[in-house]
């Protein structure tokens, strides 16, 4: 029979914050894959954890995957672990979960810790609808293109950002997004865990008379549906009906339907569109 992959759960400060199934299944299965053995072995030896473990991080993750898998297969029982919080997130975890999958792997994920809901529920800012974009990408123009996605985005959203970097994202997300209410989350769980709400002007400012010191979670709002319609009605007040109704003839509506994305754009009737078209052929 084949072994079983446990996405494990680990702490992102505090280390009472893993559980019971987490230090079980730790201690149970023959192998932890761990992305730091360095970093992990504190936490085993805490929790007197003796499971041999293996290296599986960025820049291994294709190959050393194929070779978990093989293990897999011949019945090892594996845990894989990141060094702070839910592998898979924002971590190499999820070549590994792909290539189990396709192998016809079981996988099963214990949860636990995760940096982006921890900071999440802080915020002060809405959780019914988010999106997690963790680090923003390094190359200049992917780093542009989401950047400009999130520029229209609506749901709250989380972003992770090393100390080093964050000004230079907060001035980037003034520069592209405007100025939002943002909340500031550092040392989650940990002893000096601050969240500030603020905005991204007034965290510029902080930021650049203080060194940032920790890992940062940023949750910042996302653009109000009032702010999108005012911009699509200014949009629509900047050009006539006429070149309005042509804009929808030109897509292939007949004219009926052109007249009543018109009046439902502009927010007025079909009969105030028909009139100024009747006036335009007199």
């Amino acid at each position: 029979m084949s072994g079983m992959l446990y996405l494990c759960a680990t702490p992102i400060g505090n280390l009472e914050d893993i559980t019971y199934r987490v230090i079980r299944t730790l201690k149970e299965v023959d192998l932890i894959a761990a992305e730091d053995t360095r970093h992990s072995i504190k936490l085993l030896n805490h929790f007197e954890i003796k499971t041999p473990m293996t290296s599986y991080h960025e820049f291994n993750k294709v190959d050393k995957a194929k070779y978990l898998v093989e293990q897999l297969k011949g019945g090892t029982n594996i845990a894989l672990i990141t060094d702070a919080g839910t592998p898979g997130i924002s971590d190499p975890g999820e070549e590994l979960v792909r290539q189990a999958y396709e192998a016809g792997i079981g996988v099963t994920s214990l949860p636990g810790a995760c940096a982006a809901i921890t900071a999440l529920t802080l915020s002060g800012l809405s959780t019914r609808r988010f999106c997690f974009e963790a680090f923003l990408p390094s190359d200049k123009k992917d780093r542009l293109r989401v950047l400009e996605e999130l520029k229209k985005e609506t749901r709250t959203i989380i972003l992770y950002e090393a100390p080093h970097k964050l000004c230079k994202t907060l001035h980037e997300l003034y520069e592209i997004l405007g100025n939002r209410k943002v909340t500031v989350v550092k040392e989650l769980t940990k002893k000096y865990e601050t969240a500030w709400q603020t905005t991204i002007t007034a965290a510029i400012t902080h930021f650049e008379a203080e060194n940032p010191r920790g890992e940062y979670v940023l949750i910042m709002e996302g653009k109000s549906l009032q702010e999108i319609e005012a911009q699509e009605q200014s949009r629509w007040d900047a050009i006539t009906i006429v070149e309005h109704m042509q804009i929808y003839t030109d897509k292939g509506l007949d004219k009926k339907e052109a007249m009543k994305a018109v009046a439902k754009d502009r927010g007025i009737s079909k009969r105030e569109v028909y009139q100024v078209l009747i006036q335009e052929d007199s």
